[in-house]
């Protein structure tokens, strides 16, 4: 059976090279690739940080309540929201602490893991998360769509995916 082939806004699968060792990587551009993807985060999340959007949110607690308004029925355990953030799983507790005494979250034990925490978005998280997500949303547009055009966005979006998706297949360093 052959893979579907990818959507215009699907990411390209990374190259498979089964069998073989994949191509020696160019060390040099590796890390000047790598440092440029980096200094240009820094300099946009400075710019998101200072933007008046926030109020009494962290662009942290925004980025819980985004990632939970992804997630199916707005809810994941602790551990699978702890995944795509930069934080210790200790700090995002006593976030998500902060955040349910907010009224923003709601936790709760899971049926088949007494041991687990689930984490969901209250009606008035929801609220906020759209709220500030929106505004967020127009400063994105502004600072990175105005610095690209419509073409390059796109390539951006699908080389960066894929930079992503091939960490899945690329031994950890032990």
């Amino acid at each position: 059976m052959t893979p579907p082939e990818p959507t215009p806004t699907s990411p390209t699968p990374p190259e498979r090279h089964v069998g073989t060792r994949p191509p020696a990587p160019d060390v040099r551009l590796a890390a000047e690739a790598w440092e440029s993807l980096f200094r240009a985060q820094v300099t946009l999340m400075r710019r998101f940080q200072a933007d008046d959007i926030w109020r009494d949110l962290s662009m942290r607690e925004y980025d819980v309540l985004f990632t939970l308004s992804r997630a199916p029925r707005g809810e994941l355990r602790l551990r699978d929201l702890n995944e795509g953030m930069l934080i210790a799983q200790s700090s995002l507790s006593r976030m998500v602490e902060r955040l349910e005494g907010r009224g923003l979250v709601a936790r709760s034990v899971p049926a088949d893991d007494a041991r687990g925490t689930l984490v969901r978005l209250t009606a008035e998280g929801v609220r906020r998360q759209r709220e500030t997500g929106l505004a967020h949303v127009r400063t994105i547009a502004e600072y990175v769509g105005q610095a690209l055009p419509t073409e390059e966005l796109e390539r951006l979006r699908d080389v960066l995916d894929r930079l992503r998706l091939a960490q899945a297949d690329i031994p950890d360093r032990r």
